[in-house]
């Protein structure tokens, strides 16, 4: 039997740009999905036992694009699964919901449970690649970015030039805790690339314009993070929550829930993930901080998650370019 492991994640900014060759700052977080991966007597192909906690009916809801993923993971590792059936059983304490890397974590945990009972030899830079093709039954054309920190953990900046993907690492003096409050509702990432580019389209010179600012808020961030002036994080994760709310990519649901956290004292909030749904990130340093505004989305009957960003990566590379 072999067994693996892939991280959550939350992205503090840029994600929904990626393929603009806009930066992404995002951040494993310490809530992981395991999978086991055993082979059968008899029959032919997987099957899969999903006992992941979720967000009702998101296993329902993206259950073609499960089906779709680990297939199109199948075929990339060269398994014959006629001839080696096996069954698929995915667990863990990661939420599987919209915005928290659910997709990528599953991607990474078969990847490595295949790599382990087929004695594949792949290395770290061989798994990322694995999942990121099985991120595509969720999402289209996958940018990478929720696969790569799911792979690699810690705090990471990643983008795409010359259709090359490729991250650094971003150090954190100690992990901070934050909080992620989850809208309930079930966001469609693959139609966001779409619904873009009918913005682009319709109005490219403010599109620009958007795009222009958020790269500034990117370089920003970076600079407060690996400062650790947490103060100006959030200040800048409030400042392009507001752009997204500009370009449809947030939902009333998550603007409320930032408000909610912003005038609890929380430094900055702001959706996390593709938007439209799925989940909001409010930084809260510190575990009284972090109690008061996860008590306060709790008690209106919220998803809530209390963790934390700048964990210890699982290895020590720095920069990478990736398949």
């Amino acid at each position: 039997m072999g067994t693996g492991k892939g991280f959550g994640k939350t992205i503090l900014i840029g994600d929904q740009f990626v393929l603009w060759g806009i930066p992404a700052i995002l951040s494993a977080i310490p809530f992981e999905t395991y999978c086991t991966v055993k082979r059968l007597s008899s029959g032919s192909g997987w099957i899969v036992e999903d006992n992941r906690i979720e967000v009702p009916g998101y296993k329902k809801a993206k259950e073609q694009d499960s089906i779709a993923s680990f297939n199109r993971m199948v075929k990339v590792m060269g398994l014959d699964l006629e001839k080696n059936p096996i069954k698929i059983t995915v667990s863990g304490d990661l939420l599987a919901g919209s915005g928290v890397g659910a997709s990528a974590a599953i991607c990474v945990a078969f990847a490595r449970a295949c790599n382990e009972e087929f004695n594949l030899g792949l290395d770290i830079l061989d798994i990322n690649h694995v999942a990121w093709e099985g991120e595509f039954g969720y999402h289209g054309l996958p940018s990478g970015l929720d696969n790569t920190v799911s792979t690699y953990g810690g705090v990471i900046q990643y983008w795409i030039k010359d259709n090359v993907k490729q991250f650094k690492r971003i150090e954190m003096n100690e992990p901070v805790e934050i909080v992620l409050g989850n809208s309930g509702v079930t966001a469609n990432t693959a139609a966001l690339k779409g619904f873009l580019e009918e913005q682009e389209t319709s109005n490219p010179a403010l599109f620009n314009k958007r795009l222009d600012s958020i790269r500034d808020q990117v370089k920003g961030l970076e600079k407060a993070l690996s400062q650790g002036d947490l103060k100006e994080t959030g200040r800048i994760m409030s400042a392009n929550h507001e752009i997204l709310i500009e370009m449809g990519l947030s939902h009333e649901r998550l603007i409320h829930l930032c408000n909610l956290a912003n005038s609890l004292g929380a430094y900055g909030s702001k959706v996390t993930g593709g938007g439209r749904g799925g989940y909001m990130l409010a930084l809260t340093p510190g575990k009284e901080l972090q109690d008061k505004v996860a008590s306060a989305f709790e008690a209106e009957g919220v998803p809530t998650i209390r963790t934390t960003i700048g964990g210890k990566p699982t290895d020590n590379t720095a920069f990478q370019i990736l398949k």
